[in-house]
């Protein structure tokens, strides 16, 4: 990218920002471009054309998340309690060791450190994801065979 190109892509982001925009795609030629912020407020329409971005709006498809509904604060402060396991790696998500095999575990299983979670798959490589500490599964945050990022959350542990 040239370096006007990179300017025109900050003006993106802010623009997409400023407005609340959580999901923005863009294809142009030999270029395309991915934006994805965490949930935010509802979809936005973009106008007719961008100054920055020429012929946006009809390359654009915008989506959003519908907004979630404010939780109560008994419950939001039981999320806050919650150990958060990450993924180590970039790769597949899999929840057990092979197709049709029982998943290593499920939400309400109590887990002890060290006990395997589930495989993250890179590079033809299988890697066992073992739990940082011990106490019960509460919520699974990615789904069987999901591409994951590094520090993506994986589990809710409750510790004990």
């Amino acid at each position: 990218m040239t370096p006007d190109e990179i300017e025109e892509l900050k003006q993106l982001v802010e623009f997409l920002k400023d407005n609340g925009i959580g999901e923005f795609d863009f294809e142009r030629a030999d270029t395309k471009i991915r934006i994805k912020f965490g949930q935010g407020a509802p979809a936005v329409a973009l106008p007719a054309a961008l100054p920055w971005v020429p012929s946006v709006a009809a390359a654009a498809a915008i989506s959003q998340a519908p907004a979630a509904a404010p939780a109560p604060a008994a419950e939001a402060d039981d999320e806050k309690n919650l150990h958060i396991v990450k993924s180590p790696i970039v790769g597949t998500f899999y929840e057990s060791s092979s197709p049709g095999s029982p998943a290593f575990v499920k939400v309400g299983d109590e887990v002890e450190n060290g006990q395997v979670l589930c495989i993250v798959e890179a590079m033809k490589l299988m890697n066992e994801i073992e739990s940082d500490g011990a106490g019960e599964v509460v919520k699974r945050l990615v789904t069987n065979g999901q591409p994951v990022e590094y520090g993506q959350p994986l589990f809710a542990l409750r510790l004990r």
